[in-house]
């Protein structure tokens, strides 16, 4: 008996002393800026990451991340990707994400979750470099075949992943025409972190997110909008969320902090687009940047 409570001991010892980061490796749009890469995100707990989405340049904002000293997100560590829909500019990094750190030693297989699809897009990318990690396991670099291999996942709602370090819950969202969009709960010992994929308004985000810790959500400035053409003015109203709906969800979930991501400006800065969503949200609230942790 006592031994069972000394395992008991050490294993919620190791659960005090989780600490969960957020890392924003990727706060881009499908909009071209040298500054933001495309959309991506990870959840670091004691060194082990969760990483969302795979946005252009997901690998090497991931490097850079550990070169600043975020421990799990070196290029060998990346072995888990959660996606939350197949849109281009959420999936463009996914065959860099499979193969760049199979190249740089990856010892495990790759295992993905996405929605319906992304079994399909998993396949066609191996397909295409199947001649690339042929020649790179069995030629001179001896690579490791297990760190080329994959397990994708097609997710429902409800937890989808779990391990003594968290628990992932993934939601339907509101997207426009995709039929299969999904936000993400991420609960550790310390932390409950909810991230919204791209959406308009959705009461499920609202049901998953409530009192989280850090509410990660996307938005663009009806300030810029009313200056584009009626055809992007009805696409993004119906695919993403405006300031007004964000300030409205987020006054039912009360997160201790709302991180502004996939903020599309329309011309508009940082700064204007902070303010239109403080306009009708008083809590904390800040503008998302690549490489920033909270």
């Amino acid at each position: 008996m006592m031994f069972k409570a000394s395992i008991l001991l050490l294993f919620i010892g190791q659960f005090a002393l989780a600490q969960t980061k957020l890392v924003l490796l990727g706060t881009g749009t499908p909009f071209a800026n040298p500054d933001r890469s495309g959309p991506a995100l990870a959840i670091v707990v004691n060194g082990q990451s969760y990483v969302v989405d795979a946005g252009p340049g997901v690998v090497r904002r991931a490097s850079s991340a550990f070169a600043k000293g975020v421990n799990g997100l070196d290029a060998r560590q990346l072995k888990r990707l959660f996606i939350t829909h197949l849109h281009s500019d959420h999936t463009a990094g996914l065959t860099d994400f499979i193969l760049t750190p199979a190249v740089l030693d990856r010892n495990a297989p790759l295992e993905i979750y996405g929605p319906k699809g992304i079994k399909n897009m998993v396949n066609h990318s191996m397909k295409a470099f199947k001649e690339d990690m042929d020649i790179r396991i069995h030629g001179l670099e001896f690579g490791d075949a297990n760190g080329y291999k994959v397990n994708t996942h097609e997710i429902k709602p409800g937890v989808i992943f779990h391990d003594s370090l968290i628990k992932i819950i993934a939601f339907k969202v509101n997207h426009g025409a995709w039929k299969n969009a999904y936000g993400y709960r991420f609960e550790t010992v310390d932390k409950v972190i909810v991230v919204s994929g791209d959406c308009t308004y959705s009461e499920s985000l609202i049901e998953n997110a409530k009192d989280c810790d850090i509410l990660v959500h996307e938005v663009f400035s009806m300030t810029g909008l009313e200056k584009r053409e009626q055809r992007w003015k009805n696409y993004h109203s119906t695919f993403h969320t405006s300031p007004g709906q964000l300030a409205k969800i987020a006054n039912k979930v009360k997160p201790k902090l709302l991180v502004l991501t996939h903020q599309l400006f329309f011309g508009t800065s940082p700064e204007n687009l902070l303010k239109e969503v403080q306009e009708n949200y008083k809590g904390a609230v800040v503008n998302g940047n690549d490489l920033d942790v909270f």
